[in-house]
């Protein structure tokens, strides 16, 4: 065997051992995704199980708040989160500059209206409190529900990020609190009333169809979305993940779990 020979010899295993380990190496790092507790992490472990047939791993990191998540991804330390809807990634990317896109949609949560005081939000009195999300979106997003339901009625250009700024008339003087969405369903007795998210009134055994005195229309541009960064959206992990998640197994088991309190985008 001449020179020439053992050049191309020696380059033909370099690239066979490379077809051989590139597999392995993917196979040993896990896909890392973040989720809020409650139905989000509940749904993501069903998504690993399909996701394992497939020779994917996926590794399920929990948050107990809105924020960290975002974060998390943009600094690399995600490859992926699932929790929030598009809204709310809109805005973070907006204010603070992550270079994060959604590439498929999840659940939608209906937002809720909780109380252990009153069985209608008709028995509201004067001065009364009413806790809502501290986060521009989600905040928004109760106070919209809080006018369908005429408590307050905001301005009319007001949009999905409305704040108490916004109140143009507020019949019963009622003082709207705002506080981080994951304090809100723990913090019901200090108010007559919450406007609480889905996935944490789930989280604390509170359902919108069975314990909210209003619970917001279902149509709405609040459908949650998976999040990567934007340099991996195209990545083949990435239409694995959203193929097993829209599968027919996961519809059934957010049909069969969660009834009508949790609405499947697909």
């Amino acid at each position: 065997m001449n020179r020439r020979q053992l050049i191309q010899f020696f380059a033909g295993l370099g690239a066979v051992a490379a077809l051989v380990s590139a597999p392995a190496f993917a196979q040993d790092k896990p896909i890392k995704i973040g989720v809020t507790g409650g139905p989000h992490a509940e749904i993501m472990e069903q998504v690993k199980k399909l996701l394992d047939k497939d020779g994917v791993k996926l590794q399920i990191v929990e948050f107990s708040d809105y924020i960290q998540p975002n974060a998390a991804l943009a600094a690399g330390d995600l490859d992926a989160n699932s929790y929030q809807h598009q809204p709310y990634l809109d805005d973070q990317v907006k204010n603070r500059g992550y270079k994060l896109v959604s590439v498929g949609t999840t659940i939608t949560f209906p937002m809720g209206v909780y109380s252990k005081k009153i069985k209608s939000l008709s028995e509201l009195k004067a001065g009364d409190r009413i806790g809502v999300p501290n986060d521009p979106t989600n905040g928004g997003r109760a106070l919209l529900l809080l006018q369908e339901q005429g408590v307050i009625k905001l301005r009319a250009d007001a949009g999905l990020k409305a704040t108490a700024l916004d109140v143009v008339d507020n019949p019963k003087k009622v003082k709207i609190i705002e506080l981080d969405a994951a304090q809100l369903p723990r913090s019901l007795d200090d108010f007559a009333a919450a406007v609480i998210n889905g996935n944490f009134a789930e989280s604390a055994g509170l359902s919108p169809t069975k314990n909210g005195i209003a619970v917001e229309a279902g149509k709405g541009p609040y459908v949650n979305v998976i999040a990567v960064r934007t340099e991996d959206k195209d990545k083949p992990w990435v239409a694995k993940l959203i193929k097993a998640y829209h599968s027919p197994e996961i519809k059934k088991f957010v049909l069969e779990k969660y009834k009508n309190s949790v609405v499947t985008s697909w």
